[in-house]
């Protein structure tokens, strides 16, 4: 069945609440694709945050030097080296954090176009999850903790997704102007 005689209007339950749907030809509703599509975005949002995370993290030892004694290369060490880090060696990790996070929810909001909010929003929740395990398995001192899990996630997928609207609304407004 292709063309337009396979599009059939049919009911779907989704989310506990009753919609109506177009069924396509190869049997998934059309919200079915989206929330496909947009998993995907988000899971390219996480893939170039990640990318910008770990650059960040592996460039930070050469741009602010590790107390002497401090050993990164394993969990135990990295929890071990924590008392011989003073505040200055924690900006590498709260920059690799929040930058990771918004350039991937940025990218997420700039690739979807029907939930760029959602799709930047998803990217930062999974940002925040890795944030809250890693916190659990290294530690830290309190002010770090708090202002990591505070500043670096959430509030950067809200400002990724901001300034990606920003970006859209310039694009949809760049066209030539109406002639009469």
């Amino acid at each position: 069945m292709k063309g337009t005689e396979a599009l059939k209007p049919t009911t779907a339950r989704r989310a506990g609440l009753f919609c109506v749907s177009i069924q396509l030809a190869d049997g998934y509703p059309v919200f079915m694709k989206s929330v496909l599509k947009n998993t995907l975005i988000v899971l390219v949002g996480v893939v170039a945050g990640s990318f910008v995370n770990m650059t960040i993290v592996n460039v930070g030892p050469f741009v602010i030097p590790l107390p002497e004694g401090a050993d990164v290369s394993t969990m135990e060490g990295v929890r071990e080296s924590m008392k011989l880090f003073t505040p200055v060696n924690f900006i590498c990790p709260l920059l690799a954090h929040a930058l990771g996070t918004l350039v991937g929810a940025f990218v997420a909001a700039r690739l979807s176009s029907d939930h760029p909010f959602g799709c930047a929003m998803g990217v930062s929740l999974f940002f925040l999850a890795g944030g809250i395990a890693a916190v659990s398995m290294i530690g830290g001192p309190v002010w770090f903790i708090v202002s990591d899990l505070v500043l670096a996630y959430l509030p950067m997928g809200w400002l990724a997704a901001i300034l990606a609207g920003e970006g859209r609304l310039a694009r949809q407004n760049t066209g030539p102007p109406d002639t009469p």
